[in-house]
């Protein structure tokens, strides 16, 4: 029987930050870093199971080439640090899930050896005693949370040298003692700094040279932040927004420019995306931009959170539109506040009722 490989991914800091963070939010960000360190399999690995913060992958009966395997260990922390950065620089929520996030490492283990398996509930599953090793080496001596452990008898498999030295990995020797037994391992510290991250969507941030058309106010006896995850978290939207037939979003996602979403009405989809434009000093802000709607060329609806006080805020909505055409101009000239203005009234209105039946 050929040895097979063992590849577990694991977040750093995930008991802290689930802990000490909101826990939707929180449990977003793991779902979707655990996402990417999904679709950054390169090297056609096996999911054997989702263990909280952790992904634990095997390949059968195979080991990939020290080329290979060196190249996988980079595209999953580059994946990881890429999308972390992206978590960074577009984030508009203000909680600590959203602004930690980006405090979270990531290690690697990676392990060799003859597999056995289980099957449970007709799942075909990994098991043994190289899978409880390679689990056991999660827990060593190695001073970081942001580094990769290859097991020395993968190293030998591989002809990986322990002083082998690039300008991702600076491999060094360490061992530790399980269960009386000497365990010995090569592991490189990764410095984020010398990846190559991948490119994100820039947001779309907006200027207007015009007050806008529409501004329409209103306070709330709820604080401002707790106002803004009621708005963004779409999960709320259907308590609030009448005449929708359904939303459609990606449910694991925080909201966070760029996100898009759809508000399915009368069968018709109106698709917006997250945008932001200048904010204001001591407000949180959250935009949207649609040009779904006929009778505009794009509609942007911008909603300002201000403290009031601890359970008290003032939501201020303001409404901008576009239009090419004569036709839309004139009719936007004539019936827009009259038209737009009642929908965010009645909007304003339900979200009040919804808010205090809440509290």
């Amino acid at each position: 029987m050929s040895k097979s490989l063992l590849f577990i991914p694991d977040i750093s800091g995930y008991t802290k930050f689930i802990q000490s963070t909101e826990i939707e939010h929180s449990q977003h960000v793991i779902s979707e870093l655990l996402e990417v360190l999904v679709n950054a399999n390169t090297q056609d690995l096996k999911l054997a199971e989702i263990e909280g913060d952790a992904l634990f992958f095997y390949k059968e009966n195979e080991i990939p080439s020290q080329e290979n395997l060196l190249a996988q260990i980079e595209s999953m922390f580059t994946a990881f640090y890429s999308h972390l950065k992206m978590l960074e620089k577009n984030r508009i929520c203000p909680c600590n899930a959203c602004a930690t996030a980006p405090n979270l490492e990531l290690k690697i283990i990676a392990h060799s050896g003859n597999l056995q398996h289980i099957e449970v509930q007709g799942t075909r599953k990994p098991f043994g005693e190289q899978v409880i090793e390679a689990h056991r080496l999660l827990k060593n001596s190695v001073q970081s949370d942001n580094y990769v452990l290859i097991s020395r008898t993968l190293a030998l498999d591989i002809m990986l040298s322990p002083y082998y030295s690039s300008k991702i990995y600076r491999f060094r020797q360490g061992s530790d003692v399980y269960d009386d037994r000497e365990v010995e391992y090569i592991y490189s510290l990764i410095d984020a700094k010398e990846l190559k991250l991948k490119s994100f969507s820039e947001p779309k941030k907006v200027f207007f040279a015009k007050p806008p058309p529409i501004v329409k106010k209103k306070q709330f006896p709820v604080s401002a932040q707790t106002l803004l995850e009621y708005i963004t978290n779409y999960s709320y939207r259907n308590y609030w927004a009448e005449g929708l037939d359904r939303l459609d979003y990606n449910e694991n996602e925080v909201t966070r420019l760029g996100t898009e979403h759809a508000c399915v009405v009368n069968g018709k989809h109106l698709n917006f995306i997250t945008v932001s434009k200048e904010e204001r000093l001591g407000s949180l802000l959250y935009g949207e931009y649609t040009n779904s709607p006929p009778i505009v060329d794009g509609f942007y609806q911008f909603y300002h959170f201000t403290p009031i006080g601890e359970n008290s805020c003032e939501l201020e909505i303001e409404a901008y539109w576009e239009a090419k055409s004569p036709i839309k101009k004139l009719f936007l000239a004539l019936m827009g506040k009259k038209f737009f203005g009642k929908n965010i009234e009645k909007a304003l209105t339900s979200l009040f009722r919804f808010v205090e039946s809440r509290n």
